[in-house]
């Protein structure tokens, strides 16, 4: 099975650039999109039914920002909005889909740039999820957590670590959130298989960061223990 994260930074503005025609080639299983920024009501029938995948959506309260979507081939057995922790599901950051083997959780996770406020809430999210998805593996599921987690968990995982230090998205504070996780047992899948540098998800708009791969890498598949192995 073929699982795909992507942000899409605007799905109206991805689907005119092309998104769908990336989907027909590509065909993954199972599409995670995160900061779609859009209500359903906001969009055309092509990219709500006319491509061959069963589509959920979780939009905020708040139109023009956040929301996650995810494609499936394949029905998913069950699927749920949000968390159910208000503060989080206003913001539309989460889909969970349960599929033959395993549970799929498709999150954006908040970005602690804009202030301490934000900062903090970003934290808070880390912690509230920790304990939701280790009593699922607890009852026996395997967990996927899919998306754009909005923090470099090590200096191999951006291209100016020491410049960045004190930037939200490679703050300490951030990263030992990502630690106990990983003490917890989640694997970052990507690194069960590289381990080379100079591999990233996210480049800034400015300065030509992209040709020049001046990058961040802060999406990730994150599988608990006995998945990985």
């Amino acid at each position: 099975m073929r699982l795909f994260s992507w942000n899409v930074n605007g799905v109206r503005a991805a689907t005119k650039k092309g998104l769908l025609d990336w989907l027909e080639h590509e065909a993954p299983d199972v599409l995670c999109i995160q900061e779609t920024k859009a209500h359903v009501d906001q969009l055309a029938s092509e990219i709500l039914v006319d491509h061959g995948y069963h589509a959920y959506w979780h939009s905020g309260e708040r139109r023009g920002y956040s929301g996650v979507a995810t494609f499936c081939k394949e029905e998913p057995y069950f699927v749920q909005e949000g968390l159910g922790i208000d503060r989080y599901d206003a913001e539309g950051r989460v889909l969970v889909t349960e599929h033959e083997g395993f549970l799929l959780y498709n999150i954006y996770f908040p970005n602690g740039q804009k202030d301490d406020i934000r900062l903090k809430y970003k934290l808070d999210f880390y912690d509230d999820l920790l304990p939701i998805i280790n009593e699922q593996v607890e009852s026996g599921n395997n967990v996927i957590v899919a998306g754009d987690w909005n923090t470099a968990h090590h200096p191999i995982d951006l291209a100016r670590p020491k410049e960045n230090v004190k930037t939200s998205g490679f703050m300490p504070i951030e990263r030992e959130k990502l630690d106990e996780y990983v003490e917890h047992g989640w694997a970052d899948t990507f690194r069960l298989f590289h381990d080379e540098t100079d591999q990233y998800s996210w480049w800034s708009y400015r300065m030509g960061a992209r040709a020049r791969n001046v990058g961040w890498r802060i999406d990730y598949f994150f599988v608990n223990s006995e998945l990985a192995e």
